[in-house]
């Protein structure tokens, strides 16, 4: 399967592993890339000594292309962004931010810049700056997310730039990348079905929650605050809905809101903070098409998004007669 992507990375398969916060380590990087796709370790807000030890990490498991993503409102940003050109790292992704102030120093060290972009105007702006690439992410991803669904945002942004577009939001199986490959996109990038991977260090309750939703069971937070983050329906989001009730009513402020979900996702991800269910666990839109069958091996899951999608390719170019035959 080739595209620019592809030929741009030198990977095997146009498939990106999300660079989830405390899920995406070097383990699960290292065997999706491993497996011909692009493994991403999640910067988050993780100081520099654990993403170094991330890197650590994948260059143990393969020689093949890895990626950081730098999430770029993190106090730690500047060293992240030192320790990739420091480590040789040949891929960034950036989200919550822009990336432009680092362009020629990430371009100087020889690496590929790929943003995360929500909407066309950004994309456009990103590609005047540099980028090589840009992942158009739909609201339908988990964690941080914009206004646009995958649907309409991809073919959009496949319209108005000329640099490859990876397609992200809702894509779980075989169908979905078929689908958004068809909007234009030259690449998907997956999330929540590498969480659940053998490979992810996910605590198990963490897994649990995401094999066991079902597909109304995501909700959208923090929106009233320019922030909104889809994640699984618990306590911690209902909270947050009578907080951003309180904060429109002039009863709470946006320090107070934000303190609500100060260390979640850790509590979720490392610590299996599921009994108490206030928890943060952002996940896509698509927990119900993820279950135990889904929780295999990264090479597996790669493989099995790379046949269904050649099987819809090729059950849509054939004649029906054929077909039936």
């Amino acid at each position: 399967m080739k595209s620019r992507i592809t030929e741009l990375l030198g990977i095997k398969y146009p498939i990106f592993q999300g660079g989830m916060a405390w899920v995406a380590d070097g383990d699960l990087a290292g065997a999706v890339s491993n497996a011909g796709g692009l493994g991403i370790i999640g910067g988050g807000n993780a100081p520099k000594e654990v993403v170094k030890a991330n890197i650590d990490r994948v260059k143990q498991i393969t020689d093949k292309p890895f990626g950081v993503n730098i999430m770029l409102l993190s106090p730690f940003a500047d060293d992240i962004v030192d320790l990739v050109i420091e480590e040789g790292v040949k891929v960034v992704t950036t989200g919550a931010g822009n990336p432009g102030k680092y362009m020629e120093r990430f371009h100087e060290a020889g690496i590929t810049v790929i943003p995360v972009i929500p909407s066309v105007a950004l994309a456009k702006r990103m590609e005047k700056l540099g980028a090589d690439a840009v992942v158009a992410e739909g609201m339908e991803a988990g964690g941080h997310i914009g206004k646009l669904t995958t649907m309409a945002l991809v073919r959009q942004v496949a319209d108005a730039v000329s640099i490859p577009v990876i397609g992200a939001g809702g894509v779980a199986d075989g169908r979905g990348m078929a689908a958004v490959l068809m909007l234009g996109a030259e690449a998907v990038q997956v999330g929540t079905r590498f969480a659940v991977a053998k490979e992810s260090n996910a605590h198990q309750n963490f897994k649990d929650k995401i094999l066991k939703a079902k597909d109304i069971d995501t909700v959208i937070s923090a929106s009233v605050v320019g922030h909104p983050v889809r994640a699984i329906k618990n306590k911690l989001a209902i909270e947050y809905n009578q907080a951003e009730k309180d904060f429109l009513a002039g009863k709470k402020t946006q320090e107070e809101i934000e303190e609500l979900g100060a260390g979640a996702l850790r509590n979720a991800v490392v610590d299996g903070d599921g009994k108490e269910v206030k928890d943060r666990i952002a996940v896509g839109h698509v927990v119900d098409d993820v279950d135990q069958h889904d929780q295999h091996h990264g090479k597996q899951g790669q493989e099995q998004l790379v046949f269904g999608y050649l099987f819809h390719k090729c059950h849509r170019s054939l004649t029906p007669p054929l077909w039936s035959s």
